[in-house]
C-alpha cells in the first residue's frame, strides 16, 4: 500500500492527504447529529488540543525540514526561515484585516472590511482563512519528499505524519464550528454544512502547494516557514483567545491541558514516523 502510495504524482498524494484532514472535519462536524450543546470546557480542550497539534508541527514538520533545506541549498538558513515564517503571518493578519469574516465558535466578532453580508456567508469565509496554512502545510510537506536527501521512504512516513496530525486535530475543530451553530438554532444538516466547509479549502491549497514547490524547488524553505508562519497567527490570533474564554473556574486549564496533549501527540507522531 505504502509502496503505491510512493508511486503516485506528488500532486496526487498531497490531494489524498487533505481529503483524508477534510474527511475527519466532516466526521467531527458530524457529531452536531448526535449533540447539541458543548460544554465550555470541553470546548476549550478542543481548542487547545488544535492549537498544540498546528505549534508541534509548524515546527517538527515545518521549520526544522525547512532549515536542513535551506542549508543544503547554500542559503543562509536562519534569514531564510525568518523571512518566509514573518511572510506568513503576514499574509494572514492582511487577510484577516481585508477579508470580511466572522470567527467561529461562541463569540462571533465580525473583521474585516466594512460588509452587507449575510452572517452564515462571513462565517464561511473565516473558515476559509483558517485551514489555508493547514492544507498548504500538509501540500508543501508532500511536495518536499523529492527534495529530501537521504530515505525517501521516511520523508513520506514523515509527511503522511503531518497529514495524520492536522487530520485529527481537524475533528475536534469540526465540532467546535458545527455544534454552536447548532446551539444558536440553525439546523442540524446546514450547522453540519457549515462545519464541514471548514476543511474543503484543504484540498485546494494542498495541491497548489505541492505543484508550486514541485516546479519551483528554490522557494521550498520560504514555504515550509511561510506555512509555519500562517498556523502559529491563526494558533495565536484566534483558537487560544477563544480557548481562554472561560465561563466556568476551570475553564483556562482545559484549554492549558489541550494544548500540551495535542503538541505532545503531534511530536511524537512526527519523530516517530519522520
Amino acid at each position: 500500500m505504502l509502496t503505491w502510495f510512493m508511486g503516485l504524482e506528488v500532486w496526487v498524494q498531497a490531494l489524498l492527504g487533505t481529503l483524508f484532514t477534510w474527511g475527519l472535519t466532516a466526521l467531527g462536524a458530524s457529531l452536531v447529529f448526535f449533540f447539541k450543546n458543548i460544554h465550555r470546557d470541553i470546548f476549550n480542550l478542543m481548542l487547545g488540543f488544535a492549537s498544540g497539534v498546528m505549534i508541534a508541527a509548524s515546527f517538527w514538520s515545518l521549520l526544522a525540514p525547512a532549515i536542513d533545506m535551506a542549508e543544503e541549498q547554500g542559503a543562509i538558513s536562519w534569514l531564510v526561515v525568518a523571512v518566509g515564517f514573518a511572510l506568513g503571518g503576514i499574509f494572514l493578519y492582511i487577510a484577516d484585516k481585508t477579508v470580511p469574516h466572522m470567527h467561529f465558535g461562541f463569540n462571533h466578532d465580525k473583521e474585516g472590511l466594512p460588509t452587507k453580508l449575510k452572517r452564515n456567508i462571513l462565517l464561511v469565509f473565516s473558515i476559509t482563512l483558517h485551514n489555508i496554512p493547514e492544507g498548504l502545510a500538509v501540500g508543501v510537506a508532500f511536495g518536499a519528499i523529492q527534495y529530501i536527501s537521504g530515505d525517501p521512504l521516511a520523508a513520506t512516513l514523515s509527511a503522511i505524519g503531518l497529514a495524520i496530525g492536522i487530520g485529527i486535530q481537524n475533528f475536534p475543530e469540526g465540532a467546535a464550528v458545527s455544534i454552536p451553530l447548532r446551539q444558536e438554532g440553525m439546523s442540524r444538516k446546514k450547522a453540519f454544512m457549515y462545519g464541514q466547509a471548514s476543511g474543503l479549502v484543504e484540498p485546494i491549497s494542498g495541491v497548489l502547494g505541492a505543484i508550486l514547490v514541485t516546479y519551483v524547488s528554490v522557494i521550498l524553505p520560504y514555504a515550509l516557514a511561510f506555512a509555519a508562519g500562517a498556523m502559529i497567527y491563526v494558533v495565536v490570533e484566534e483558537l487560544i483567545p477563544e480557548a481562554q474564554q472561560k465561563q466556568t473556574p476551570k475553564g483556562a486549564h482545559y484549554a492549558v491541558l489541550g494544548v500540551m496533549v495535542g503538541f505532545i501527540m503531534m511530536m511524537m507522531l512526527d519523530v516517530a514516523l519522520g
